[in-house]
């Protein structure tokens, strides 16, 4: 019986006593979908925020949690908390809280070492008084999953300056008509990785934005939405990088891109060291496209004064059909152009039966292997012979 004694005590004061768990609706929220939670919410992160040993919040099911913005700042107490979002949550569907001062919804900023895990839905309810459902700004070891999103007016999720985070087994779900409406926009993070999700987008399923590095997603299906980019780039002569980039097994069906790497003419820069492997395309527009003179208003001159680089990109794996009759498109700057372009093992062809699909390049330079439609247009690089070196001239 000491002995016993002794179990329950340890276990209580060194286990489930160091845990502590909250319920939102022990601040007061009511969650009949209509009453603003809001205050609660901001009331339950501020004890979350404050509590040491790894705190729990949730967020009950069977109840729809109406909120307007709300701010979960840090930095908080605990090297790790949790938010199991099992309740709904809704935003209102009108303008009478059209004060946002940064136009996220649910925003996160300086919390280490969050989770946000659950089954239930965020619904945005293209409201259009902000552009971001969920945003994460300077949040490291962060964990978001099994959440869905819904009827974003914007970017479902925007994750800024962020490092180690993993997203896993999310929907993000949009009409195919909505603007704008990117799944995962990633700006100035690194070691991130997004794996076994669903996004269906009126954008790009996910945009790989300037200062990212080590981005690895796999396994994501996509569709309808814009495909999986890098960029865009060098936007207003901007200086901005991106690399080591691998994507890898992923689905795209009836997207107006499969692959994308999008630069501005006129920037300076480097997206370099990126990987597209594996890729199932079902009536893709354009399953692999490099595009080094994106300019979705057609108002740019084709050709500025520099370039983003773009060097050591490898397509391989790629299967299935392309709704359009150019299956790869390599449009490169003249200024620098593409250098390092692999094509290995590929073999997309139309839509419709009978019909023939294409390749065309414009400054590419690089190698093509296995590949259908052939890619005789990626020439091989012009190399400069040195006495002790072999350079090639366009890399820099």
């Amino acid at each position: 019986m000491a002995l016993l004694i002794v179990f329950l005590v340890l276990s209580f004061g060194f286990g489930i006593g160091n845990c502590q768990s909250l319920n939102v609706v022990d601040f007061g929220a009511v969650g009949d979908g209509t009453t603003d939670d809001s205050p609660a919410f901001s009331k339950a992160w501020t004890a979350l925020c404050a509590a040491s040993n790894n705190p729990t919040l949730e967020i009950p099911s069977t109840k729809t949690f109406l909120l307007k913005q709300v701010q979960f700042s840090g930095p908080c107490k605990s090297k790790t908390i949790q938010i199991k979002v099992l309740g709904k949550i809704i935003a209102p569907n009108d303008n009478k809280w059209a004060k946002c001062d940064n136009g996220c919804w649910l925003c996160f900023s300086n919390v280490a070492g969050l989770t946000i895990d659950g089954t239930a839905q965020i619904d945005g309810n293209g409201a259009a008084w902000w552009n971001k459902v969920l945003s994460f700004q300077k949040c490291d070891n962060l964990k978001v999953q099994g959440i869905t999103s819904l009827n974003s007016p914007g970017n479902h999720v925007s994750v800024n300056a962020c490092n180690e985070v993993d997203i896993s087994h999310i929907q993000l779900i949009a009409p195919e008509d909505s603007p704008n409406t990117d799944g995962i926009d990633i700006s100035a993070a690194t070691s991130l990785r997004i794996s076994d999700s669903v996004f269906q987008t009126g954008d790009d399923c996910v945009a790989i934005n300037g200062g990212s590095s080590h981005i690895n997603i796999t396994r994501l299906t996509c569709g309808p939405g814009h495909g999986i980019s890098v960029g865009s780039l060098g936007k207003n002569g901007k200086n901005e990088t991106v690399e080591w980039v691998q994507v890898e097994n992923s689905i795209f069906t009836g997207t107006q891109n499969g692959a994308r790497i999008k630069t501005w003419a006129g920037g300076s820069g480097f997206a370099r060291n990126i990987f597209f492997d594996g890729a199932q395309l079902m009536n893709v527009q354009n399953p692999i496209i490099i595009d080094q003179h994106y300019c979705p208003h057609l108002t740019c001159q084709r050709e500025g004064k520099a370039a983003v680089n773009i060097n050591n990109v490898r397509f391989s794996g790629f299967k299935g059909s392309s709704a359009t009759d150019i299956a790869i498109k390599l449009d490169c700057s003249s200024i620098i152009p593409c250098t390092d372009i692999t094509m290995n093992n590929n073999n997309i062809t139309s839509s419709t039966p009978g019909k023939k699909v294409e390749a065309e390049c414009n400054n590419a330079h690089g190698s093509s292997t296995s590949t259908t439609p052939s890619v005789s247009c990626l020439t091989p690089p012009i190399f400069m012979e040195t006495t002790t070196t072999t350079v090639d001239v366009y890399e820099l």
